[in-house]
């Protein structure tokens, strides 16, 4: 599977950390050509220090619409888009501000929007080309505190649903990933408290949350040809929950 993305272009955003950092040094080591987003030139460094030949930093704010159209016009044609950038504000639905929610839908759903509206413009995807979005279970599971959250990333869904439709004349396909808890630097800030977590854990099958290999490997294979007949689907990566 890997082995197939050699000399493939693929763009990931939200790479300076979580998933997409181990995304990133995956696809650099199958070597594949790697174009990595993100806020920080510092996170940005560190993933060229892995791999310099085969990842590209692009640092960019991708709540900036057109900062991001002007870039993306320069980039070559790609073969992958990864969009693993997102942010998770959890708090009690009364206590959501305006902000909060601006904040949450310009980076989950609008970043989305404006990174493939303005691939297909400027003609930057190939034919056959993959793409990915991050979603969660949160966009079909309801848990405290993940309202505007939640609502996001069923906008993402929804759009990635359409988005296979309108594509697939062009052989382009677009599916998503939906994982419920992983360790990353976000899923530690919010789920390390024991007492929050356990009932969580009491309602997957496998007891257990997911670890960050698996959603890598996970979209490791939607971009690669052996996905090639899967498109407008949510890949669960939830342990049962979702039977439980």
């Amino acid at each position: 599977m890997w082995a197939g993305l050699c000399n493939k272009v693929i763009l990931v955003t939200g790479a300076g950390g979580g998933f997409g950092s181990a995304l990133v040094k995956k696809l650099a080591k199958s070597e594949a050509n790697v174009i990595a987003v993100a806020r920080k030139e510092e996170q940005l460094q560190k993933l060229c220090e892995v791999d310099e030949e085969h990842v590209r930093p692009l640092q960019l704010d991708l709540s900036d619409w057109n900062a991001v159209r002007q870039e993306l016009a320069q980039l070559p044609q790609l073969d992958g888009v990864v969009n693993n950038a997102g942010v998770a504000i959890i708090k009690p639905f009364e206590e959501l501000t305006e902000k909060d929610i601006n904040t949450i839908f310009e980076v989950n759903f609008k970043a989305v929007v404006n990174i493939t509206q303005s691939l297909l413009r400027y003609g930057k995807l190939r034919e056959s080309a993959s793409i990915v979005n991050v979603s969660s279970l949160a966009s079909s599971r309801s848990f405290n505190g993940h309202a505007a959250y939640g609502a996001s990333k069923a906008a993402l869904d929804s759009l990635t649903k359409s988005l296979a439709l309108e594509l697939a004349p062009q052989q382009i396909r677009v599916n998503s990933v939906n994982p419920t808890v992983v360790m990353t630097p976000m899923g530690i800030k919010i789920w390390s408290d024991p007492a929050k977590s356990k009932p969580l854990l009491k309602r997957i099958p496998l007891s257990r949350f997911g670890e960050v290999d698996e959603v890598v490997e996970t979209i490791g294979y939607l971009l690669s040809e052996s996905s090639s007949f899967v498109n407008g689907h949510h890949l669960m990566l939830e342990g049962g929950y979702s039977v439980s």
